[in-house]
């Protein structure tokens, strides 16, 4: 499924489990000004074993809205009560068009390691950011302009099955 996913440029729509959710789920209603244009516009925290790892902003290079999103799955599949739409992944690139850079080097860095190791790739011939390992926490929330937690926080450490 992912090539033909991918030529229409909606990502990898089918391909990735429900895992983790943040423990509160909200509509957009109740999203105020951060809701615009079917899209949600807060940056998203990534944080690795207690340091910045992105702070990327979810709503500004959002490729589709969601109305679009919903729209082409309920085209292109079956969709039941209660099914959970996602965006993909958060990013953005620099000022000048480049793919991003860290969060210690001035950017807004990643939401994917995956992501960053591709940047990496890019720019400098080989991945420098390792693949998460035994004992690493990655906490995930969004925060309004307020500075109230939206979702709530996903926190996890990577531990063996």
């Amino acid at each position: 499924m992912i090539p033909a996913e991918l030529a229409k440029g909606f990502g990898f729509v089918q391909s990735k489990p429900a895992s983790h959710f943040s423990p509160v789920f909200v509509t957009p209603d109740k999203l105020g000004e951060a809701w615009r244009g079917g899209r949600l516009h807060l940056p998203l925290m990534v944080d690795l074993n207690g340091q910045p790892f992105g702070r990327a902003e979810a709503g500004e290079e959002c490729t589709f809205d969601f109305g679009t999103l919903i729209a082409h799955l309920a085209k292109t599949r079956t969709l039941g009560a209660g099914s959970i739409i996602g965006s993909g992944t958060v990013s953005n690139r620099d000022p000048d068009g480049s793919p991003g850079r860290p969060v210690e080097q001035g950017g807004r860095g990643y939401s994917c390691i995956a992501e960053q190791r591709m940047v990496e790739t890019i720019r400098d011939g080989a991945p420098a950011t390792p693949f998460l390992k035994y004992g690493d926490c990655v906490r995930i929330e969004m925060r309004d302009a307020r500075g109230k937690s939206v979702f709530g926080a996903i926190e996890g450490e990577v531990a063996p099955a």
